[in-house]
């Protein structure tokens, strides 16, 4: 119970994921020529939300429309325990774990549908429409890309996936190609922020948000930010952070550190697509790669 409130539960994700936000706010305010925020501004936002007073829409489904955040930051909560706990004590993994992190890595998106939904809101609707149609979209191709180190390692657990030392193969590079790029629609980031969406939407799913609630799934957000990465990290080179020492380890902060930085920069210099180009792009090119690299994987090449 301790490991999933304090760490590497839900506190540490949580502080974890503040100050990766911080860090994409201030390297995005440098592109733009701004001073950017101090160290401590994400956790003053959350923590002014959680004194705010929490509105509720009129006619809307209040049950569900205030258990919907809770859903999505319990479930990256326990998929970042699962994740450090892999890390920390390769051999205590289970069988399956791996299927288990892509459902709960799949909740905090399925808890948004749910929140605009219960919210009768038509903007907040059509957010969740468009949230809905993007996961649709990117989670094909993100389990193929997921199942190229399964059929590298022949297992589906995370202990068999550290302990084995991974190899610069073609397929695993697509793979991890491909996985970086839904993992921006995972995050709904730029160019996939179709769901929010503030210049057409006004904040699409969290429009009828505040307070509380609102605050959690802005912290659910940036343990995201900081969760997806790490679960790339040690999906493609796990063995090298587990089998070198600390030498591993200094080396899955880097690599970590650049997938923030490849998130940031993405963000920061590329246009929102339509819903309907980024249901294409990924039914298309990356379902194709990633298509490509599993058959690439079971060749053995």
């Amino acid at each position: 119970m301790l490991e999933f409130l304090i760490f590497p539960g839900l506190l540490f994700t949580a502080a974890a994921g503040l100050i990766t936000s911080w860090v994409d706010r201030k390297v995005t305010a440098r592109v733009q020529m701004r001073v950017g925020p101090p160290f401590f501004q994400p956790f003053y936002d959350i923590g002014k939300l959680l004194i705010k007073e929490t509105c509720v829409p009129a006619g809307g489904a209040i049950g569900l429309f205030l258990l919907a955040p809770l859903i999505g930051l319990a479930a990256v909560a326990l998929a970042s325990t699962i994740l450090w706990r892999s890390l920390l004590y390769p051999q205590a993994t289970f069988v399956g774990d791996l299927i288990v992190l892509l459902y709960l890595l799949a909740m905090p998106g399925l808890s948004v549908i749910l929140g605009a939904s219960a919210s009768r809101n038509p903007l907040a609707s059509l957010g969740g429409s468009r949230e809905m149609k993007l996961m649709i979209a990117y989670e094909l191709p993100f389990v193929l890309a997921v199942l190229v180190p399964v059929i590298q390692v022949h297992s589906i657990r995370l202990g068999d996936l550290l302990v084995a030392t991974p190899t610069a193969l073609p397929s695993g590079i697509l793979a991890l190609l491909v996985a970086i790029i839904c993992m921006q629609a995972k995050l709904t980031l730029v160019p996939f922020d179709m769901p929010e969406a503030e210049a057409e939407l006004s904040g699409g799913a969290y429009i009828e948000y505040s307070g509380p609630p609102l605050a959690m799934f802005k912290l659910t957000r940036a343990m995201m930010l900081f969760t997806m990465p790490v679960f790339l990290v040690v999906l493609y080179v796990g063995g090298l952070i587990v089998n070198q020492g600390w030498a591993g380890t200094l080396l899955g902060l880097v690599l970590w550190f650049l997938l923030v930085t490849v998130i940031i920069v993405v963000r920061n210099t590329t246009p929102r697509l339509r819903i309907d180009q980024a249901v294409r792009f990924f039914w298309g090119p990356m379902t194709a790669l990633a298509l490509i690299a599993a058959v690439l994987a079971w060749m053995g090449w």
